[in-house]
């Protein structure tokens, strides 16, 4: 047997390194093979992507890219986790949200949840949920002293919490065994409702010096990230707002008499966990980083219960979609990894049926079992920092950061987090923000499975009984599929009332070879509005194409071929179409120089991949009078 000598040489001694330069000269001969003919630093710009934040996600990284040392996990700055073990003793904590307003029931799904993964419970209670008087009976049965709750109580927070703390004495929990969150959030109740209620910052901070007092497990505060993630923040938007939050809660809780160390303590922070895991990887890196500086400055000890933030993730409420809300499940399976890989302290998934209104006992099933398979079969708890010493992911939490300190020390510039959202600051710039992401999904450059993208037309909707009514007034929620889901609630509503939804003849040119490829996304383009395709003959000519096109019963018609058969015949059938009462013709792809010649023909509008989808389905449903 031959022993390698143990001198430090690598097996790839021999090997020469390869340069940056080589690998964008690769890159360039394939982009050439596109016709694109670019070299050097502009062939890798080619493959690189915007980011909202401003920052631009590269096709390549290298160590030259890592922007220094983040630490160790359980350390400041706390990037690489809050605990210096990780979740490899016992995962996150899966804590699953209910908000059943029947006491009853909530506690049969609490039971059952409890019996079956899930270590603690995220209550909405008052208006909302379940009523103050009923969260005795919501947790009959429940260990109090095993399971924490977490309340999410609104203006409600403080009879929520003595009712809560009453339940403890009664039920003989000791008071350093009660673990959980007593949800106490002002702030974030005056960004949901633009209504500042009086006392409430005074009876959180009470709240807190109690707990700090008497409850060494519980947390009186949460700053929760949600309203400004649901109103079109951006990740480093989310960041700053919560940051100048926490800002603020530890000037009125150090005033209130609490240390640094204590004040940090009762705070527990809430962010939104995207199907963009990488983000979201690094956005809950970045909060804790930013949060051990704010620690740091202000004086904190820096150690794992004062400097390190306590987070509690969950799946996007934005990202999920009323169609095909079976996709969700892949959606919120992607969020909550990223929530785990990121450190997340508790993960809530959820359920798939969320946007419609109460989920069911099998929703509820997939959330809990999402991370269940995530840590006990994937044993994705069971690596300390799985991104860490990724050069993308240490470069992107570096740059996320820096941004968002950048909005945090604007907002602090305006007077703070109340002040900000008074004066209409974040509100404005959320706006701006959701503004252009709106443009990106109306063009489809953010798809959406199911809704922007292969929509299944035929499938049944999912009903569910409705929730109680979320507060309004504030901040406004947002949801991805909102352009897209008022377009087919139009054509749904056709469908109620005249038996069939609107239509759209495919006039397909020459053999499938020829038109499949521009078919296949102008059909999908069209079921994004709830407009029904029709690619009935599969192929036509000019002296077929009005017979073909009347029988269809379509108003509308779009011509799907190649740019080569598109010279040969499209400009004919064009004007059969419009001969045989067309109200709007459309040509899949770019006309180039035959742009004229295809308009005076009769075609009205060109469907192009990076095009107003929105927009164009909306003509189309308004020229057909669909209301």
């Amino acid at each position: 047997m031959t022993v390698l000598p143990d001198d430090g040489l690598s097996l790839a001694a021999e090997f020469p390194d390869a340069t940056r330069e080589q690998w964008q000269s690769l890159v360039a001969g394939v982009l050439r093979k596109s016709g694109r003919d670019l070299s050097g630093p502009a062939a890798e710009d080619a493959l690189s992507t915007a980011l909202p934040d401003g920052f631009t996600t590269r096709p390549l990284y290298t160590a030259d890219d890592a922007p220094g040392d983040s630490g160790y996990p359980g350390f400041a700055p706390f990037t690489r986790g809050g605990r210096p073990e990780g979740g490899a003793v016992s995962g996150w904590d899966v804590r699953q949200r209910h908000t059943l307003p029947d006491p009853v029931r909530t506690n049969e799904a609490v039971l059952s949840d409890l019996e079956n993964g899930v270590t603690s419970l995220w209550l909405s209670v008052g208006s909302a949920g379940i009523p103050v008087s009923g969260l005795a009976a919501a947790l009959d049965g429940v260990y109090l002293d095993l399971a924490p709750v977490a309340l999410d109580a609104g203006a409600e927070f403080g009879p929520a919490a003595r009712e809560l703390l009453k339940l403890y004495e009664e039920r003989g929990v000791a008071r350093d065994a009660a673990r959980g969150t007593l949800g106490a959030d002002p702030v974030g109740e005056l960004a949901r409702t633009g209504r500042e209620v009086t006392g409430l910052t005074e009876e959180a901070a009470e709240l807190a010096a109690l707990c700090a007092r008497e409850y060494p497990g519980l947390r009186a505060i949460t700053v929760d990230a949600l309203p400004y993630h649901e109103g079109g923040a951006s990740d480093a938007q989310e960041l700053g707002c919560s940051l100048a939050t926490g800002v603020g809660w530890l000037r009125d809780l150090t005033a209130a008499g609490l240390t640094v160390e204590a004040a940090c303590a009762q705070i527990e922070f809430r962010y939104a966990a995207t199907a963009d895991q990488f983000l979201t990887i690094a956005k809950l890196r970045a909060a804790r980083r930013l949060w051990a500086r704010v620690a740091e400055v202000c004086g904190a000890d820096a150690g794992p219960g004062t400097g390190a933030q306590r987070q509690h993730a969950v799946t996007s409420p934005v990202m999920m979609t009323r169609r095909d809300p079976w996709v969700n499940m892949l959606r919120t399976t992607v969020a909550s990894l990223a929530a785990g890989v990121g450190g997340a302290d508790a993960v809530t998934v959820l359920p798939f049926d969320h946007a419609l209104g109460l989920p069911d006992a099998f929703a509820r099933r997939i959330a809990r079992n999402t991370s269940t398979i995530l840590l006990e079969e994937s044993h994705l708890g069971r690596v300390i920092d799985p991104a860490g010493g990724s050069w993308y992911v240490e470069r992107l939490t570096d740059e996320l950061a820096h941004a968002a300190w950048e909005w945090f020390q604007e907002i602090e510039r305006a007077g703070g987090q109340r002040a900000a959202l008074h004066d209409g600051l974040i509100a404005e710039r959320l706006a701006a923000t959701w503004q252009e992401r709106s443009g990106r999904l109306a063009r489809r450059r953010e798809p959406i499975t199911g809704v922007s993208e292969f929509p299944q037309l035929s499938q049944p909707p999912v009903e569910r009984a409705p929730a109680p009514a979320p507060p309004g007034g504030g901040l406004p929620v947002v949801r991805r599929d909102e352009a897209y889901e008022a377009l087919r609630a139009r054509s749904d509503a056709h469908l109620a009332a005249t038996g069939a939804r609107p239509r759209v003849f495919l006039a397909a040119l020459g053999p499938a070879a020829a038109h499949t490829a521009r078919a296949t996304f102008t059909a999908s383009l069209f079921q994004a509005g709830g407009i029904e395709p029709v690619h009935d003959p599969v192929t036509v000519d000019a002296a077929t194409a009005a017979d073909a096109f009347t029988r269809s019963g379509a108003a509308v018609a779009c011509i799907c071929s190649s740019d080569t058969l598109y010279a040969e015949g499209a400009a004919p059938v064009a004007q059969a179409l419009k001969a045989a009462g067309a109200l709007q013709v459309f040509l899949a792809g770019r006309p180039g120089e035959q742009r004229e010649t295809y308009v005076r023909a009769g075609v009205d509008d060109f469907v192009v991949a990076g095009g107003d989808a929105i927009a164009v389905l909306t003509s189309v449903l308004d020229r057909m009078g669909v209301a």
